[in-house]
């Protein structure tokens, strides 16, 4: 018979073990986040040292990172989507393509009582935000990067053809595209050969035809391409401006090669993302013979696409998840992730030093923007992305009439139902 003292110890001991177990629920603080293996080894460096400080600033609370290339992070997704495991948080890119297809699979759990809770829409650039809105049944996500791509011009070639404002519309532009011509310049180098750079002609020529509300329900396909007349005469005007107003020959050459092109001078534009400032800087141009306007659709949205890190539904602790989320967009840390992940932050609170007139042109540009239409091929499924740059390239190369290309591109969308 155990002796009172020896009851008591024993009540102590199950005492502590019940309190230990009920007051340390260290297991729901801890949270895991699926990203990618970025090539810019800064950016790997700089999200461990977001998590530690997290950690800091919040004991018992452990961040676990887990980094994959690009493939096998698609792959662990998908694979997370379809069972009752995943990550807490996970990065994916935005849009109804890419994004959407974890959307769709239920792995992202909307975010609207922590964009409330949070004021994330007080503190995004709403360029950036933008994308969390593609979605239906709520916001998804938070943006990690945003890219904006826009018209990059030689000042010099504008003058010689006689060009004294940048166009403000999409018929300013087109009569700036017939002044280059007739002064025997090019308006446009493009790299064919890696399919995407040549689709953002295409892209923004489909905003344009066909205005936002089509363009996104082509892209998101709940619109049928032959039965939209703006489809076919946006394959049409795409045939004309690679044939009349671009560089030839651009389908045998990248997107490196067209770049070499355009420093030289050979063409007047390139259809180039916010990079192109510190690549053009890097290469010793001088910037002050560029100069940057969006391409005028006349939709009054930005082109671009965005990165975003999302909170999975599967994950036990998504208040958690949110706060460090909140932390990640915090002005301080992204004061100090700033050229780190990007040379533009996300958070429009965010101060830039010693900016270079372009740098500060495109902080103007994002700042502006509160909607955006985003790359083909971040729009898309990957299968009819492939179709998407096969179409273009054979209308591009004058192998298909452009009134054959959306019965071509309709028809491989039809085949997958």
């Amino acid at each position: 018979m155990l002796t009172l003292s020896a009851k008591l110890k024993t009540a102590s001991i199950v005492a502590i073990a019940v309190a230990s177990l009920s007051a340390t629920p260290v297991l729901a603080e801890d949270i895991t986040l699926w990203t990618l293996n970025f090539d810019n080894n800064a950016a790997n460096t700089a999200l461990k040292k977001v998590a530690t400080d997290f950690e800091a600033a919040n004991p018992g609370t452990h961040v676990e990172i887990v980094q994959r290339a690009v493939d096998e992070h698609k792959t662990a997704l998908r694979v997370a989507a379809g069972s009752d495991k995943g990550p807490d948080i996970y990065f994916s890119w935005a849009g109804l393509g890419l994004g959407g297809e974890y959307v769709k699979a239920g792995l992202s759990l909307p975010l609207d009582k922590y964009y409330a809770e949070y004021k994330w829409s007080d503190e995004l650039l709403p360029s950036a935000a933008a994308f969390a809105d593609l979605y239906p049944g709520g916001k998804h996500g938070v943006p990690f990067t945003f890219k904006g791509e826009a018209v990059y011009y030689n000042k010099k070639l504008f003058e010689q053809a006689g060009i004294k404002e940048e166009p403000k519309t999409y018929e300013e532009f087109l009569a700036a595209a017939d002044k280059l011509k007739a002064a025997g310049i090019p308006a446009f180098t493009f790299g064919g050969t890696v399919n995407w750079h040549v689709m953002r002609l295409m892209d923004v020529i489909l905003e344009t035809k066909c205005g936002a509300e089509k363009h996104d329900a082509l892209k998101a396909m709940t619109l049928d391409w032959t039965k939209e007349p703006c489809a076919t005469e946006s394959f049409a005007e795409f045939a004309k401006w690679t044939k009349d107003y671009t560089l030839q020959p651009f389908m045998g050459i990248d997107n490196k090669q067209s770049y070499s092109l355009f420093t030289a001078g050979r063409a007047a534009m390139m259809l180039e993302g916010d990079w192109l400032v510190s690549q053009l800087n890097g290469s010793g141009a001088n910037l002050d013979d560029y100069g940057i306007f969006p391409f005028p659709t006349n939709t009054d949205r930005l082109y671009g696409f965005a990165e975003y890190n999302y909170i999975s539904t599967k994950s036990k602790s998504p208040d958690v998840a949110a706060k460090f989320l909140d932390y990640f967009l915090s002005t301080k840390v992204q004061q100090d992730l700033l050229g780190q992940l990007s040379s533009t932050s996300v958070n429009k609170n965010v101060q830039y030093a010693n900016q270079k007139p372009l740098e500060a042109e495109w902080l103007g540009i994002f700042q502006k923007y509160g909607k955006v239409y985003m790359n083909g091929d971040q729009a898309f499924p990957l299968d009819v992305t492939t179709e998407y740059f096969r179409v273009i390239n054979d209308v591009a190369s004058g192998n298909t009439e452009p009134a054959d290309a959306a019965k071509q591109l309709q028809s491989f969308i039809a085949s997958r139902t």
